[in-house]
């Protein structure tokens, strides 16, 4: 049995709009999940460890001040494009569109004011609740009027979030959520500790700006290959990496497939990652430096945490041999990743 409750957040600055934000808590016997109105973030998700003690898993603030500034995505759904395009810039039918810069050269994450920094109109179900909006044409300079319905489901210990779109016009559209996970529970120092897998045969090598350079290399014989459980500090360390921040290339299949695992053996929280998606951005906080106060005033440094974004791949609305990322009028967009918790 899933319990859903709604409360008030806060309320938004005058600036931004100044409507209410309201906060969204499903609870199984085993998970508990706080959802804000606000860009559908995860504020909040408990886990059980194996000791039966609950902890919260995910970066993020106490109160609304702190997601109305600005910070890294923190549980957020990011959109309507998520991760990079090269220069803010892409191609359909014929017509260039240029997108808001925001990242180095290059676009991220939906441009200036993403779906991350909206209010969504919520609707509450018996085990979860939706969010919709509509993306009006020409937002952040997307063609096409776009609906989109984001929809958190508890049932147990499995959190599937399921994204939905239609639009007016062809449009670029990759949606995922960007949580910050440390399965120790977050403000803990590190994740060295925890050991990772993705179930990926390939990768995407990126330039210095961080967009793929085009090419699919093989994991095998690689810092890459995660393909069995690595401990990630001792990982980092053995091939000198400065950390991920790259898109794993998933099995092409529509259907859904375990795979990413996290596990915290320390406590026994694990996380596996199901998703109908065809990549995974592997993103271990590098960017953190302590100058950030998340819930508690804790401060989180770099390495504090890691996501696990499914989503297509970086750039491919500019790459025609990656998978397809426009969506067309009468087509319906529709993936879904389950985050399941156990404990090892």
């Amino acid at each position: 049995m899933t319990e859903v409750k709604r409360e008030v957040f806060g309320q938004m600055p005058r600036e931004e709009g100044g409507g209410v934000v309201e906060k969204f808590v499903l609870k199984s016997d085993s998970v508990k999940v706080e959802i804000l109105s606000l860009g559908c973030i995860i504020a909040a998700l408990e886990t059980k460890g194996r000791d039966g003690k609950f902890s919260d898993v995910v970066l993020g603030f106490d109160t609304l001040e702190g997601y109305t500034r600005k910070h890294p995505f923190f549980g957020a759904v990011v959109g309507r494009v998520a991760n990079r395009i090269a220069k803010g810039r892409f191609t359909v039918d014929e017509k260039e569109y240029q997108l808001f810069v925001n990242n180095g050269p290059n676009s991220l994450h939906g441009g200036a004011r993403g779906f991350d920094k909206v209010l969504w109109s919520p609707q509450v179900l018996p085990n979860g609740v939706c969010f919709f909006r509509l993306s009006p044409d020409g937002e952040e300079g997307y063609p096409g009027d776009l609906k989109v319905w984001v929809t958190y489901t508890l049932s147990g210990g499995e959190l599937a979030i399921n994204y939905q779109a239609q639009t007016s016009k062809t449009t670029p559209i990759n949606l995922t959520n960007h949580a910050y996970f440390n399965l120790a529970g977050q403000g803990s120092r590190d994740i060295y500790d925890h050991e990772i897998s993705i179930e990926a045969d390939s990768y995407l090598p990126v330039d210095d700006t961080k967009i793929p350079t085009g090419e699919v290399a093989a994991v095998q014989g690689t810092s890459f290959d995660l393909r069995q459980p690595v401990e990630l500090g001792k990982h980092l360390q053995k091939f000198c990496l400065d950390g991920f921040d790259h898109n794993f290339c998933l099995q092409q299949a529509q259907a859904r497939r375990l795979v990413a695992r996290a596990c915290h053996l320390p406590t026994g929280r694990a996380m596996e990652v199901h998703t109908t998606q065809p990549g995974i951005q592997f993103y271990t906080g590098n960017d953190l430096d302590g100058s950030l106060k998340g819930k508690g005033a804790i401060a989180y440094p770099k390495h504090s945490a890691f996501c696990l974004e499914t989503q297509n791949w970086p750039d491919a609305v500019n790459k025609p041999h990656f998978p397809n990322a426009l969506l067309r009028p009468g087509e319906e967009y529709n993936h879904t990743t389950w985050l399941v918790f156990n404990t090892a």
